[in-house]
């Protein structure tokens, strides 16, 4: 993986949206999304709404939108994540504030039964945008907003995806200018995740 040239990367792009602001507070995935893309070819789309086997607090719902009615015959975290691995195996992932995503989704692979590959890779394109970007405010919408992508539908997480899938290509553009060729590259610029690294909200 690390001495591939980035137009060989399979790049996963994931969100969730929840049911609280941790997993350590009771916090559940209502939501989840991923996109991937290798290069220039789109490589297809994950998106499940949860039932999050709790109730979605009133104000939460007034962010994303998601109500208990829209998830009540949904699926549990746990019938989808075999899924959910299988979609990311080989992929790099890439997360606006990964602690926040990843946490909840270790959280709820645990609860499963199931954990991520120690091999796995993770991305976060809010320290890239803390370290390389300059912008007014590093919120998703906002990155967005101020490169002149479209926001509708922040707060959703398929829509959410596709946004951290251009934000992440725009700084990726940035890189390969500058000499980044490969993936190890990449990782030199220090705005990878580790996992079980402190959550909070984007």
């Amino acid at each position: 993986m690390l001495k591939k040239n980035l137009n060989e990367v399979t790049f996963a792009f994931l969100d969730v949206e929840t049911t609280g602001l941790s997993a350590r507070s009771g916090g559940r995935v209502c939501e989840v999304a991923i996109c991937k893309r290798r290069g220039q070819e789109q490589l297809g789309d994950f998106q499940f709404l949860i039932n999050p086997g709790c109730a979605i607090p009133a104000e939460v719902t007034g962010i994303h939108g998601i109500t208990d009615a829209m998830v009540a015959d949904c699926p549990g975290f746990g019938k989808i994540a075999a899924k959910l691995l299988d979609f990311i195996d080989g992929t790099v992932l890439v997360c606006h504030n990964a602690g926040f995503d990843m946490g909840f989704i270790e959280h709820e692979l645990r609860l499963a039964g199931f954990r991520l590959p120690e091999s796995l890779f993770v991305l976060d394109t809010l320290k890239a945008a803390r370290k390389y970007g300059g912008f007014k405010s590093n919120k998703l919408g906002e990155i967005a907003r101020e490169i002149g992508l479209s926001c509708d539908g922040w707060h959703r997480a398929l829509a959410d995806v596709k946004m951290t899938e251009k934000i992440f290509f725009y700084f990726l553009d940035k890189f390969s200018r500058e000499g980044a060729g490969r993936f190890e590259d990449i990782l030199a610029l220090q705005f990878s995740h580790r996992a079980g690294a402190k959550h909070e909200k984007k």
